[in-house]
């Protein structure tokens, strides 16, 4: 049960189709049967495909360069992860075309290898052949609850630009993985060759499901306003990712999720022209900043009647024609930007913990905010520096670059770039994590930088907010700042701590929001910090001095 509960908005009359039944009673709770059991992962979100993506590159990379893999396995293996998350359609086919690449490459491979493969072509089939057969359950139930009626959605006539993203980046991978495929024979070295032939065929697998995301993506919504779709009345809200969360609508307490969505007003896709551009780049960015203060508060929100479009399954395309959330609005058109996510059964209970605790948090918060209100003093100019966790978060990250140098897989060019970049990368990063500095003045606040200082108007600064391990400050323009160090929630529940981040977003939002707490001076060239590049520099130059006399011998 959600913790703030509202009494649902209703949608106008005129806005329901004729006959439109409501998805409630017995139809919605076999849809939530056919939900795929907990251990079978769903369609993850967008952050979730990118996270998976990282860690295939490095899965791939690190088979490679610690096995003996012939290059093709090398690509499909961890390919064969990101289908079985991503997209459960290529499992049927890659399953069998990795058990004969198996048999037919395998000889000789040392027996974990062939046990592991094994195991990820079982698991990943029959977790799809779940997910197919539970999709044709819900889709059925659906249907059935829908009793037949269907009606064609409203604004069917704007562009369809589902899965462009994906269709631009599929083509843009394809090239590298092409021009390394097609070079492999130029290189010197039998590891860089492999490795040309192992990052090409991993590069163009990946080309190819994107560009089938998006083919399939366009394809599904086109089909949705092509023709009349069955219709159903469901309530709706917004989970922390700024999700539609679709709920039966006989459920006003928000007991059970049946599923989440992203979704897209529809009036976003029209008005592209460039008469108008400036003012649509303006009303998108000040969206964007409502959408993220929203995604602050804990809880759904307040739940909105709606009628749904489509027949909800699996990976499926709907559109929501939904209550507005100001009273006297005109219904919102929302397309599905995403495939419908089901939720297990036991999602109920995992939401309301993250509400509750999204709750005591938003409580401490206050607290903590209401303390150091009360304790602000008016002063000429106010300085925040790095501390200990900036150290701690700095060490940490040197520490990561001597492991890539101390693990010294080969010697090959790929490996010997691989470093260079690690290293000028943490070279960048641990300057700005040692030496950070923020300086507030009557004009606005300071942030040094690699390069000059950076001025940002107290106007133009949105929020200060402390978001998982990360110092945010959001900014008007849309260019943002932050800096991360560790943190242990536990520990500071136990000792009653509280994280410098935490202090410092709570009197920097003190100080926007009330002007009368902001330092009444105006900072010097010397408070507001030196440029960082010279440190930057310096560790770049030892790094690639470490690098060459690794290499000279």
């Amino acid at each position: 049960m959600t913790t703030n509960v509202r009494e649902p908005s209703l949608l106008p009359a005129s806005a329901i189709p004729d006959g439109c039944a409501a998805w409630n009673g017995e139809h919605a709770r076999v849809w939530a049967a056919a939900a795929l059991p907990s251990w079978v992962p769903v369609r993850p979100r967008r952050w979730s495909v990118e996270l998976t993506l990282w860690c295939a590159v490095l899965a791939a990379f690190g088979l490679l360069a610690t096995t003996d893999l012939p290059p093709d396995l090398v690509a499909l293996l961890p390919l064969q992860i990101v289908w079985w998350l991503w997209r459960p359609e290529v499992v049927r086919f890659s399953g069998p075309a990795l058990v004969v690449l198996v048999a037919v490459r395998g000889t000789g491979l040392p027996w974990p290898a062939l046990v592991g493969a094994a195991l990820l072509v079982l698991a990943s089939v029959t977790a799809t052949e779940l997910r197919a057969r539970a999709r044709a359950r819900q889709r059925e139930s659906a249907l059935a609850a829908a009793d037949g009626v269907t009606a064609l959605p409203p604004d069917a006539d704007v562009p369809v630009r589902r899965g462009g993203l994906f269709l631009r980046f599929g083509a843009g991978l394809a090239v590298p993985g092409v021009v390394l495929l097609a070079t492999s024979g130029l290189w010197h070295g039998t590891g860089d060759r492999q490795l040309a032939v192992a990052e090409g065929l991993f590069a163009l697998g990946l080309a190819l499901t994107l560009l089938l995301s998006g083919t399939l993506g366009r394809r599904r919504a086109t089909a949705l306003r092509m023709t009349p779709a069955p219709v159903l009345r469901v309530l709706v809200g917004k989970d922390e990712h700024e999700d539609a969360v679709i709920y039966a609508a006989d459920d006003p307490q928000a007991l059970r999720p049946l599923f989440t969505v992203a979704t897209r007003a529809a009036r976003d896709d029209e008005g592209e022209g460039d008469d108008k551009g400036d003012q649509d780049d303006e009303a998108a960015r000040e969206e964007l900043e409502e959408l993220l203060e929203a995604a602050v508060a804990p809880g759904p929100g307040p739940l909105r009647e709606a009628v749904l479009y489509g027949t909800p399954c699996d990976g499926a395309e709907i559109l929501l024609v939904g209550a507005a959330e100001e009273p006297g609005e005109p219904p919102v058109a929302e397309w599905s930007t995403g495939p419908v996510r089901p939720l297990p059964e036991g999602t109920a209970g995992r939401r309301l913990a993250r509400e509750e605790r999204a709750a005591l948090r938003k409580a401490r918060d206050e607290e903590l905010a209401e303390g150091v209100r009360a304790e602000i003093a008016v002063v000429p100019v106010r300085q925040w520096r790095a501390g200990a966790v900036d150290r701690l978060a700095g060490f940490l990250t040197a520490l990561w670059c001597a492991g890539y140098f101390l693990l010294a897989i080969d010697d090959s060019l790929w490996f010997r770039a691989l470093l260079l970049l690690t290293g000028l990368m943490c070279a960048v990063r641990v300057p700005v994590k040692l030496r950070w500095r923020i300086t507030a003045d009557r004009t606005g606040i300071w942030l040094n930088r690699l390069r000059a200082p950076r001025h940002i108007p107290w106007d133009d600064l949105r929020a200060a907010r402390r978001e998982s391990f990360e110092l945010q400050l959001r900014v008007r323009d849309g260019d943002n700042w932050a800096v991360a160090a560790p943190r242990w929630p536990w520990l500071q529940r136990r000792r009653q701590l509280t994280h410098p981040y935490d202090a410092l977003a709570a009197e920097l939002s003190a100080m926007i929001a009330d002007p009368a707490l902001r330092p009444t001076g105006e900072s010097g060239a010397k408070e507001r910090g030196r440029p960082l590049w010279p440190f930057a520099v310096i560790l770049g130059i030892a790094w690639i001095a470490v690098l060459v006399t690794r290499w000279l011998p």
